[in-house]
């Protein structure tokens, strides 16, 4: 396991490991959060389940032989309707997939996920493509700070509840898909995904890719070419800001995970950066397993052969 970050080129004004080697990733803590933050969640998870989600389907003309592809809508927190995709493989075993995108959104359902195959749920996170929504912006620069003046309306609230509910439209349909239900997402699905984990006793398996919203204490000080430096600009002018993303922190919520989480985080990364992706690992209170990226958001030689590699071991990975 490399233990320091490659010597990369790269055009940005700061280092995007940010001087960290491995050893001093796997110490960066998690911030210990607000007192009710398990009570704040645990009743946004109740008012989700609450909501009638008044599924749609389509089928669709699917461009992978093996599976048949739907298009679904369905209602979310405060009724915000959720749009996506469901790919259904001809040939099935029991469990179901929820899957989340990064912050560019979702434009198509995915036909390569690990094994075991099961019907998979792609649902668009609020405000974005088959989720857009007159009040919510749809490009990170804008979303990633809408709401944020309270724990109640900031947008990733919603966002995480449209996990659930997408957990729900999946289960209703495919009732065989909660004998194993797995969460798979990278970068923003990467975080969203850890805040939703907790308090869904649903899932029983998670894959989180260079998970963001880690650490935001520290994110707000590390610059960046994400969706963070965004945040980081509104923490300048709005310090108190910090005070309501305490309830929306990835690594806070990971303290509350119990089960078996598969983390890839990298050593360079210059638009989430590693130590609040590691804070995110580091928290994690149920069985890990950790592959550690040479980089991520970032065009290099390795992103192919590690793509694959993490592919390979999560297919073993998710069938044990």
């Amino acid at each position: 396991m490399a233990k320091t970050a490659p010597a990369l080129p790269h055009p940005f004004p700061f280092d995007p490991t940010y001087g960290f080697d491995l050893p001093g990733l796997l110490e960066v803590s998690a911030p210990p959060g607000p007192p009710d933050f398990a009570g704040f969640w645990r009743e946004t998870y109740a008012a989700v389940r609450s909501v009638p989600l008044e599924i749609e389907t389509r089928k669709i003309t699917s461009p992978h032989s093996g599976y048949d592809l739907l298009e679904v809508e369905f209602n979310s927190l405060d009724r915000v309707r959720i749009g996506g995709w469901i790919t259904v493989p001809h040939q099935s075993s029991a469990g179901g997939w929820v899957v989340g995108h990064g912050y560019g959104g979702r434009e198509a359902a995915e036909f390569n996920l690990p094994s075991p195959a099961g019907p998979a749920i792609f649902p668009c996170a609020r405000g974005f493509h088959r989720s857009a929504h007159a009040g919510i912006p749809g490009e990170a620069a804008r979303h990633v700070v809408h709401g944020i003046e309270t724990r109640a309306t900031y947008v990733h609230r919603g966002c995480t509840a449209d996990i659930w509910a997408a957990a729900s439209v999946l289960i209703e349909l495919f009732p065989a898909a909660a004998a194993n239900l797995k969460y798979y997402g990278a970068s923003f699905g990467g975080g969203i995904g850890a805040l939703a984990l907790p308090w869904d006793r649903r899932f029983h398996k998670a894959f989180l890719d260079i998970p963001s919203f880690g650490s935001h204490p520290l994110r707000v000080q590390l610059p960046c070419v994400g969706s963070g430096e965004f945040v980081r600009f509104h923490h300048r002018h709005h310090p108190g800001v910090l005070n309501v993303l305490a309830y929306f922190d990835a690594a806070t919520a990971a303290r509350h995970i119990g089960i078996p989480v598969f983390v890839a985080a990298a050593l360079f990364d210059p638009a989430v950066p590693p130590p609040g992706q590691f804070a995110i690992y580091n928290a994690l209170a149920g069985p890990t397993e950790l592959y550690v990226r040479s980089a991520a958001h970032f065009d290099s030689i390795y992103a192919g052969p590690e793509d694959r590699e993490i592919h390979a071991l999560l297919s073993e990975w998710f069938t044990t």
